[in-house]
């Protein structure tokens, strides 16, 4: 009995394979990306890093596993109650100028 050869891998076995078909929505871009911290994220946001508290990290981490809630949603809702809050002591706020 001879010894078989498998050096061709599956391919080589089953032959060439047609691409599947995607599945799902297909993808509809139609922000304007100006800054690559825009890249892959939806109509109005953008990517931003912080320096955050371990603990308060670790605390916003729980909110939202206990409110089964995104991260970027808890914080989104927290940076809008913070300057909702801002607002009402100050006033509005002036956009900073552009040189």
């Amino acid at each position: 009995m001879s010894k078989k050869n498998f050096t061709g891998g599956l391919n080589s076995l089953l032959g060439d394979q047609p691409d599947k078909p995607k599945r799902g929505r297909p993808v509809t871009q139609t922000k304007e990306i100006t800054k690559s911290s825009q890249e892959g994220t939806k109509e109005k946001e953008t990517r931003a890093t912080f320096i955050v508290n371990e603990e308060l990290l670790e605390k916003l981490k729980a909110i939202a596993y206990w409110d089964r809630k995104l991260i970027k949603e808890v914080v989104d809702k927290a940076l809008q109650d913070a300057i909702g809050k801002y607002e009402e002591k100050n006033g509005d706020i002036n956009p900073i100028p552009k040189k």
